[in-house]
């Protein structure tokens, strides 16, 4: 399970930092930024959404629980 958690960040926070890459790249205001960043931005979002929906999905199915904070 956390595995699956840490590879999941993993690809997030590349995605993120590809997009951020393209940003640089094609920086010029002469020059349009390629769609490459719209996509890298896009998996990002992607990847976030099954990440969640992972994880909620292992709740209903009783792979994790919910610890909560302890009151004293």
């Amino acid at each position: 399970m956390k595995i699956v958690i840490l590879i999941a960040f993993i690809g997030i926070l590349g995605a993120l930092a590809a997009a951020g890459l393209f940003m640089l790249k094609n920086g010029n205001k002469s020059e349009k930024r390629g769609p490459n960043m719209a996509r890298a931005l896009a998996v990002r979002v992607g990847i976030s959404v099954a990440l969640f929906l992972f994880i909620l999905l292992s709740y209903w199915l009783g792979w994790i629980e919910p610890t909560g904070l302890p009151l004293r």
